[in-house]
């Protein structure tokens, strides 16, 4: 190769090279809402499959149906949450502020009939509020961080709905057209590996977001529905019950995340004086709530992926930190494929050293 030759490649490498760089500027405000609609579409793909031949292999219908599901499933439920949070946060917080600034607070009157240990119950309570307005403000002074940390949860919500909205644009294109996306992709990623690998990485991919999909979000959708099952039951209102569910559902790829929820929702009970309600509450958590996490989740997971769970809590922290709030949709399934193809790249056999002695003399 002579020397124009070598100008004229290292010339396509750089026009090359500036087109990738605009590329990227260009999608990298959509880069998560990308993610989270490939992630979304390439575990429900099998749904979509039925939903068209359903419909007579009507391939826009049934994309626009998937699209209106993602929306009702994920979009709304944040949507409510970040305003829930943004609207009744300040007032709950004030309040509460207001309430612990009065001075010495009664006791309820359950903690009274507690049975073998309410007198000393009794005198703790009157112990720790003898500081009077001291103990509030300290305890005022504690809420104000919690305050702080559900706007800005709210905020992050927020944020991430513009992505989500993006997310269901790109995820009907996604739908529509992806047969023909994957056969494409299969085919770069055929030529980028020439068969290192030794087998398909795309299979590998594909059943190790539907593992980590359905592993993390189906088991949150599932404590979810129960616990806006429980709360119904309980007395609380459909729309509360619904704010609860869906906090439910954000928080269970947080460890202990939904006890938070329905044991917050057992201590307003008891406060309340509704003690039946509480222990059933209590009761609904343990056993049918975190049920779910306990036996469903890694039952799920381990069908496509053997992501454990301190991976799955890391990508969801990662993924936020990365993305936003969107980052818990899509910071596991990265998390997996990274790990999955690096698997695949270090089973695959070194090809033998060869060492060859040689003789000194001397």
């Amino acid at each position: 190769m002579n020397t124009k030759e070598y100008i004229l490649q290292f010339a396509r490498l750089v026009v090359i090279a500036i087109l990738l760089m605009g590329c990227y500027q260009i999608l990298h405000p959509f880069i998560p809402a990308i993610v989270f609609a490939m992630v979304v579409c390439i575990s429900t793909w099998p749904i979509h499959l039925q939903l068209r031949r359903a419909l007579g292999g009507n391939t826009t219908l049934a994309s626009l149906l998937m699209i209106g599901g993602m929306i009702l499933l994920v979009i709304i439920p944040s949507a409510l949450l970040a305003f829930s949070l943004a609207d009744n946060v300040t007032a709950i917080i004030d309040a509460v502020k207001v309430f612990m600034q009065q001075g010495s607070i009664e006791p309820p009157a359950w903690l009274k009939d507690t049975p073998f240990f309410g007198e000393q119950f009794i005198r703790y309570w009157k112990g720790l509020m003898s500081g009077g307005k001291e103990v509030g403000m300290l305890l005022t002074g504690l809420l104000e961080p919690l305050k702080n940390f559900l706007l800005n949860l709210g905020n992050v919500i927020g944020k991430s709905l513009l992505q989500m909205v993006f997310a269901a644009f790109i995820g009907f294109f996604f739908y529509r057209d992806g047969e023909a996306l994957i056969q494409m992709l299969h085919n770069g990623v055929a030529k980028l590996l020439d068969g290192s690998l030794g087998t398909d990485p795309l299979v590998q991919i594909h059943n190790t977001v539907t593992g980590v999909v359905y592993g993390i979000f189906g088991s949150a959708l599932a404590q979810a529905i129960a616990a806006m099952i429980g709360f119904l039951i309980a007395g609380v209102s459909a729309s509360g019950a619904f704010l609860l569910g869906s906090a439910t559902f954000f928080l269970s790829v947080i460890p202990m995340g939904p006890s938070l929820i329905w044991g917050g929702v057992s201590v307003w009970f008891l406060y309340e004086g509704s003690y039946g309600w509480a222990v059933f509450t209590v009761l609904w958590g343990i056993f049918v709530i975190s049920s779910i996490d306990n036996f469903v989740r890694p039952y799920l997971i381990s069908r496509g992926s053997n992501l454990s769970f301190l991976l799955v809590v890391l990508g969801a922290s990662g993924g936020i930190i990365a993305y936003g709030f969107i980052g818990i949709f899509i910071g596991p399934p990265i998390l997996a494929i990274g790990i999955t193809l690096v698997q695949l790249w270090t089973s695959q056999p070194l090809p033998p050293i060869k060492i060859t002695q040689t003789n000194h003399q001397h």
